[in-house]
């Protein structure tokens, strides 16, 4: 438990900045806010795969940019499907 609410605690002391970085790849608030809580909740549900000698923000701050990416990609993606909706 003990290295538990030590990675809980390093991620709660990290979240000011991950919010700022977060804005920075966004420029938005509310995505700032949505990207913040999507790579707090992939830290958390990805713990076991930390290891204690890596760059503890480091490895936060790349979840956050790899979401970042994949969410950037889906984004392209759909806006460039052709128009399904029926002509008139």
């Amino acid at each position: 438990m003990g290295t538990s609410t030590t990675f809980q605690g390093k991620l709660l002391s990290l979240q000011s900045n991950l919010l700022n970085f977060a804005y920075m790849l966004t420029s938005n608030y509310d995505d700032a806010y949505d990207l913040l809580q999507d790579t707090t909740l992939k830290a958390l549900d990805n713990e076991d795969k930390y290891v204690d000698n890596v760059n503890f923000k480091g490895w936060v701050f790349t979840i956050m940019r790899n979401i970042f990416i994949n969410n950037y990609r889906k984004v392209v993606r759909s806006s460039t499907v052709v128009d399904k909706t029926e002509e008139l």
